[in-house]
Protein backbone atom coordinates (compact mmCIF):
# COMPACT_ATOMS: atom_id res chain seq x y z
CA UNK A 1 0.00 0.00 0.00
CA UNK A 2 2.65 2.51 1.18
CA UNK A 3 4.63 1.80 -2.45
CA UNK A 4 1.50 2.45 -4.44
CA UNK A 5 1.33 5.81 -2.40
CA UNK A 6 4.69 6.76 -3.24
CA UNK A 7 4.99 5.56 -6.91
CA UNK A 8 1.74 7.88 -7.13
CA UNK A 9 3.41 11.01 -5.34
CA UNK A 10 6.10 10.35 -7.87
CA UNK A 11 4.34 10.70 -10.73
CA UNK A 12 2.74 13.79 -9.58
CA UNK A 13 5.62 15.35 -8.73
CA UNK A 14 6.97 14.68 -12.05
CA UNK A 15 3.82 16.44 -13.75
CA UNK A 16 4.60 19.51 -11.69
CA UNK A 17 6.88 21.96 -13.75
CA UNK A 18 8.22 24.83 -11.21
CA UNK A 19 7.63 28.45 -12.38
CA UNK A 20 10.73 28.83 -14.11
CA UNK A 21 10.81 25.10 -15.98
CA UNK A 22 7.59 26.52 -17.47
CA UNK A 23 8.86 29.90 -18.28
CA UNK A 24 11.80 28.03 -20.12
CA UNK A 25 9.94 25.64 -21.84
CA UNK A 26 7.05 28.64 -23.36
CA UNK A 27 9.89 30.82 -24.04
CA UNK A 28 11.74 28.01 -26.25
CA UNK A 29 8.10 27.44 -28.16
CA UNK A 30 8.30 30.81 -28.72
CA UNK A 31 11.33 30.85 -30.60
CA UNK A 32 11.06 27.95 -32.28
CA UNK A 33 7.90 29.16 -33.57
CA UNK A 34 9.01 32.81 -34.38
CA UNK A 35 11.93 30.59 -36.44
CA UNK A 36 9.22 28.49 -38.48
CA UNK A 37 7.65 31.06 -39.18
CA UNK A 38 10.44 33.25 -40.69
CA UNK A 39 11.85 29.81 -42.32
CA UNK A 40 7.98 29.55 -44.08
CA UNK A 41 7.90 33.14 -45.68
CA UNK A 42 11.66 33.38 -46.43
CA UNK A 43 12.77 35.88 -43.64
CA UNK A 44 16.21 34.82 -43.30
CA UNK A 45 19.29 36.31 -44.45
CA UNK A 46 23.23 36.44 -43.66
CA UNK A 47 25.10 39.33 -41.68
CA UNK A 48 28.64 39.63 -42.66
CA UNK A 49 31.73 40.34 -40.39
CA UNK A 50 35.26 41.05 -41.79
CA UNK A 51 38.21 38.52 -41.09
CA UNK A 52 41.42 41.19 -41.00
CA UNK A 53 45.06 40.13 -41.81
CA UNK A 54 47.16 40.92 -39.20
CA UNK A 55 49.48 43.92 -39.78
CA UNK A 56 47.63 44.96 -42.65
CA UNK A 57 45.99 48.40 -42.14
CA UNK A 58 42.45 46.57 -42.22
CA UNK A 59 42.81 44.67 -45.39
CA UNK A 60 39.92 41.96 -45.22
CA UNK A 61 40.93 38.00 -45.63
CA UNK A 62 37.84 36.64 -45.63
CA UNK A 63 34.39 37.02 -44.22
CA UNK A 64 32.18 35.11 -42.11
CA UNK A 65 28.67 35.18 -42.60
CA UNK A 66 26.42 34.48 -40.17
CA UNK A 67 22.23 33.46 -40.03
CA UNK A 68 19.80 35.76 -39.26
CA UNK A 69 16.16 35.69 -39.35
CA UNK A 70 13.41 38.14 -39.42
CA UNK A 71 10.94 38.82 -36.46
CA UNK A 72 7.04 39.69 -37.29
CA UNK A 73 8.56 43.40 -37.02
CA UNK A 74 10.69 43.08 -39.44
CA UNK A 75 13.79 43.26 -36.96
CA UNK A 76 16.77 41.09 -37.33
CA UNK A 77 17.19 38.34 -34.73
CA UNK A 78 20.79 37.56 -34.28
CA UNK A 79 21.63 32.95 -33.93
CA UNK A 80 23.03 33.57 -30.30
CA UNK A 81 19.10 34.60 -29.39
CA UNK A 82 17.71 31.52 -30.73
CA UNK A 83 20.14 28.51 -32.30
CA UNK A 84 20.38 27.41 -28.52
CA UNK A 85 16.98 26.79 -28.14
CA UNK A 86 16.47 25.03 -31.81
CA UNK A 87 19.66 23.69 -32.92
CA UNK A 88 18.69 20.34 -32.00
CA UNK A 89 15.40 20.33 -33.62
CA UNK A 90 14.56 19.85 -37.04
CA UNK A 91 14.32 23.52 -37.44
CA UNK A 92 18.05 23.78 -36.48
CA UNK A 93 18.67 21.44 -39.56
CA UNK A 94 16.72 23.69 -41.68
CA UNK A 95 18.29 26.74 -40.79
CA UNK A 96 22.46 25.07 -41.35
CA UNK A 97 20.84 24.43 -44.75
CA UNK A 98 19.48 28.00 -45.38
CA UNK A 99 22.91 29.59 -43.95
CA UNK A 100 24.57 27.27 -46.56
CA UNK A 101 22.52 28.53 -49.12
CA UNK A 102 22.68 31.93 -48.58
CA UNK A 103 26.33 32.06 -48.31
CA UNK A 104 27.08 29.82 -51.74
CA UNK A 105 24.41 31.95 -53.68
CA UNK A 106 26.53 34.95 -52.14
CA UNK A 107 29.69 33.48 -53.40
CA UNK A 108 28.01 32.65 -56.87
CA UNK A 109 26.94 36.24 -57.40
CA UNK A 110 30.43 38.02 -55.80
CA UNK A 111 33.46 36.26 -57.58
CA UNK A 112 35.86 38.59 -55.66
CA UNK A 113 34.74 37.22 -52.12
CA UNK A 114 36.01 34.92 -49.74
CA UNK A 115 33.40 33.68 -47.43
CA UNK A 116 33.12 30.89 -44.35
CA UNK A 117 29.75 29.50 -43.59
CA UNK A 118 28.98 28.12 -39.68
CA UNK A 119 28.04 24.10 -40.02
CA UNK A 120 28.11 21.48 -37.44
CA UNK A 121 28.76 17.73 -37.35
CA UNK A 122 24.88 17.16 -37.32
CA UNK A 123 24.80 18.61 -41.08
CA UNK A 124 26.91 15.80 -42.37
CA UNK A 125 24.09 13.28 -41.98
CA UNK A 126 21.68 15.75 -42.91
CA UNK A 127 20.73 14.50 -46.85
CA UNK A 128 18.94 18.17 -47.03
CA UNK A 129 22.49 20.04 -46.51
CA UNK A 130 24.27 17.52 -48.05
CA UNK A 131 22.37 17.86 -51.03
CA UNK A 132 22.93 21.61 -50.99
CA UNK A 133 26.32 21.95 -50.87
CA UNK A 134 26.94 18.36 -53.50
CA UNK A 135 24.46 20.40 -56.46
CA UNK A 136 25.95 23.70 -55.85
CA UNK A 137 29.82 21.77 -56.50
CA UNK A 138 28.33 20.14 -59.27
CA UNK A 139 27.04 23.23 -61.08
CA UNK A 140 29.66 25.45 -60.30
CA UNK A 141 32.60 23.76 -59.02
CA UNK A 142 35.28 26.57 -58.74
CA UNK A 143 33.02 28.24 -55.60
CA UNK A 144 34.95 25.61 -53.39
CA UNK A 145 38.26 27.43 -53.70
CA UNK A 146 36.09 30.72 -51.84
CA UNK A 147 34.34 28.65 -49.30
CA UNK A 148 35.21 27.86 -45.80
CA UNK A 149 33.28 25.57 -43.70
CA UNK A 150 33.49 26.26 -39.71
CA UNK A 151 33.09 24.01 -37.53
CA UNK A 152 33.29 24.46 -33.31
CA UNK A 153 35.32 22.46 -31.27
CA UNK A 154 32.67 21.12 -29.19
CA UNK A 155 30.55 19.42 -32.68
CA UNK A 156 33.70 18.23 -33.95
CA UNK A 157 34.82 16.30 -31.03
CA UNK A 158 31.21 14.89 -30.72
CA UNK A 159 31.58 12.75 -33.67
CA UNK A 160 35.07 12.77 -34.59
CA UNK A 161 35.87 9.99 -37.68
CA UNK A 162 32.08 11.35 -39.10
CA UNK A 163 34.15 14.72 -39.28
CA UNK A 164 37.65 13.54 -40.65
CA UNK A 165 35.90 11.53 -43.41
CA UNK A 166 33.95 14.43 -44.51
CA UNK A 167 37.07 16.36 -44.71
CA UNK A 168 38.67 13.85 -46.96
CA UNK A 169 35.94 13.62 -48.97
CA UNK A 170 35.35 17.45 -49.68
CA UNK A 171 39.42 18.43 -50.19
CA UNK A 172 39.11 17.43 -53.85
CA UNK A 173 36.37 20.57 -54.21
CA UNK A 174 39.15 22.54 -52.55
CA UNK A 175 37.25 23.90 -49.49
CA UNK A 176 38.99 24.56 -46.73
CA UNK A 177 37.88 24.14 -42.58
CA UNK A 178 38.30 26.40 -39.94
CA UNK A 179 37.60 25.20 -36.30
CA UNK A 180 35.69 27.57 -34.62
CA UNK A 181 36.10 28.23 -30.67
CA UNK A 182 39.53 26.67 -30.63
CA UNK A 183 40.47 25.77 -27.16
CA UNK A 184 36.87 26.52 -25.64
CA UNK A 185 36.68 23.05 -24.30
CA UNK A 186 38.98 19.64 -23.77
CA UNK A 187 39.44 19.35 -26.93
CA UNK A 188 41.66 16.05 -27.83
CA UNK A 189 44.97 16.67 -28.82
CA UNK A 190 45.36 12.84 -30.03
CA UNK A 191 43.11 13.87 -33.07
CA UNK A 192 44.46 16.80 -34.12
CA UNK A 193 46.52 15.31 -37.07
CA UNK A 194 43.88 13.19 -38.21
CA UNK A 195 41.58 16.32 -39.34
CA UNK A 196 41.97 18.40 -42.25
CA UNK A 197 41.77 22.12 -40.73
CA UNK A 198 43.11 24.64 -42.71
CA UNK A 199 42.31 27.68 -39.74
CA UNK A 200 41.55 27.28 -36.41
CA UNK A 201 39.91 30.91 -34.77
CA UNK A 202 40.86 30.87 -31.29
CA UNK A 203 37.94 31.43 -28.39
CA UNK A 204 37.03 34.70 -27.64
CA UNK A 205 36.84 34.03 -24.07
CA UNK A 206 40.75 34.27 -24.35
CA UNK A 207 41.35 36.95 -26.71
CA UNK A 208 38.53 39.72 -24.88
CA UNK A 209 40.68 41.71 -22.43
CA UNK A 210 43.97 39.72 -23.36
CA UNK A 211 45.95 43.07 -23.00
CA UNK A 212 45.63 43.51 -19.45
CA UNK A 213 45.29 39.17 -18.50
CA UNK A 214 48.62 37.17 -18.65
CA UNK A 215 46.46 33.97 -18.45
CA UNK A 216 44.82 34.67 -21.37
CA UNK A 217 47.58 35.65 -23.02
CA UNK A 218 49.62 32.63 -21.89
CA UNK A 219 46.95 30.48 -23.57
CA UNK A 220 46.51 32.21 -26.67
CA UNK A 221 50.50 31.92 -26.98
CA UNK A 222 49.84 28.19 -26.25
CA UNK A 223 46.79 27.28 -28.44
CA UNK A 224 48.77 29.45 -31.66
CA UNK A 225 52.05 27.40 -31.24
CA UNK A 226 49.78 23.87 -31.35
CA UNK A 227 48.23 25.79 -34.41
CA UNK A 228 51.61 26.62 -36.52
CA UNK A 229 52.78 22.99 -35.02
CA UNK A 230 50.51 22.10 -37.76
CA UNK A 231 50.67 25.00 -39.91
CA UNK A 232 47.19 26.18 -40.07
CA UNK A 233 45.71 30.07 -40.31
CA UNK A 234 45.02 31.21 -36.99
CA UNK A 235 42.49 33.74 -36.31
CA UNK A 236 41.21 35.64 -32.62
CA UNK A 237 37.55 35.74 -32.38
CA UNK A 238 35.95 38.92 -30.47
CA UNK A 239 38.77 41.70 -31.03
CA UNK A 240 37.26 44.30 -28.95
CA UNK A 241 39.77 46.80 -28.39
CA UNK A 242 42.85 48.46 -29.96
CA UNK A 243 44.89 47.44 -27.13
CA UNK A 244 44.25 43.68 -27.70
CA UNK A 245 44.25 44.25 -31.10
CA UNK A 246 47.66 45.40 -30.90
CA UNK A 247 49.09 43.01 -28.83
CA UNK A 248 47.70 40.02 -30.51
CA UNK A 249 48.93 41.42 -33.84
CA UNK A 250 52.26 41.42 -32.12
CA UNK A 251 52.24 38.17 -30.64
CA UNK A 252 52.03 36.41 -34.50
CA UNK A 253 48.67 35.76 -35.10
CA UNK A 254 47.48 35.74 -38.58
CA UNK A 255 44.29 37.53 -38.62
CA UNK A 256 41.33 39.47 -36.22
CA UNK A 257 37.80 39.25 -36.04
CA UNK A 258 35.54 41.33 -34.10
CA UNK A 259 33.88 44.48 -33.13
CA UNK A 260 36.70 46.44 -33.02
CA UNK A 261 36.82 46.11 -36.38
CA UNK A 262 33.21 45.84 -37.57
CA UNK A 263 29.88 44.58 -36.10
CA UNK A 264 28.54 41.76 -38.13
CA UNK A 265 26.16 43.36 -40.85
CA UNK A 266 23.62 42.74 -43.69
CA UNK A 267 25.14 45.40 -45.58
CA UNK A 268 28.54 45.50 -45.98
CA UNK A 269 30.54 47.82 -47.69
CA UNK A 270 30.92 45.84 -51.18
CA UNK A 271 27.11 44.28 -50.87
CA UNK A 272 25.86 48.38 -51.09
CA UNK A 273 28.21 48.93 -53.70
CA UNK A 274 26.79 46.01 -56.07
CA UNK A 275 23.29 47.25 -55.10
CA UNK A 276 24.13 50.81 -55.94
CA UNK A 277 25.66 49.41 -59.42
CA UNK A 278 22.05 47.33 -60.25
CA UNK A 279 20.01 50.94 -59.36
Amino acid sequence: MTGNINRKMANITRDIQSPLDFAVEKQTQSTLGMVQEAIAHGQTLLAFQPVVRSGTSGKIGFYEGLIRVLDPTGRVIPAVEFMGKIEDTETGREIDVLALRHGLNTLKNNPALRLSINMSARSIGYSPWINCLNRFMHDAPELGERLILEITETSTMMMPELVIDFMHRLQPNGICFAMDHFGSSAFTIKYFKDFDFDVVKIDGQFIRGIAQNPDNLAVTRALMAIAHQFELLTVAESVETAQDAELVNQIGIDCLQGYYFSAPTTQPDWLRTANQRKA
